[in-house]
């Protein structure tokens, strides 16, 4: 099993791709089992959200996370708010946080 690094251009950027070295078929009804090591490293759990994108020939799997999801705690809420147009997502637990750390980081 050889592991190698693709890189892929994405504008002008370059993201790394790594080999897993994991091959699975695909069955009747069109599914893909993920293995269990990439559902742990990615934390992706039952019932999670999966989006799926087209790039040229290649199929790219990314665990969903809703537009208002927090970026600080990752919460998705219905007390979430949309900060500097919409930049940053925050919940109150979040916010919270995100304030002691800046008065902490001002404060020394």
């Amino acid at each position: 099993m050889s592991n190698y690094v693709i890189l892929h251009l994405k504008g002008d950027k370059a993201e790394k791709m790594k080999s897993t070295g994991m091959v699975r078929k695909v069955d009747e009804l069109g599914r893909v089992v993920l293995p269990i090591e990439l559902r742990r490293s990615l934390d992706i759990k039952e019932k999670d959200a999966i989006e799926i994108y087209i790039d040229g020939d290649k199929i790219i799997l990314k665990k969903y996370v809703p537009n208002m999801a927090c970026q600080i705690t990752g919460e998705s809420t219905d007390d979430n708010i949309a900060l500097a147009n919409g930049k940053i997502i925050l919940s109150p637990k979040g916010a919270k946080e995100l304030v002691d750390e800046i008065n902490k980081a001002f404060n020394n």
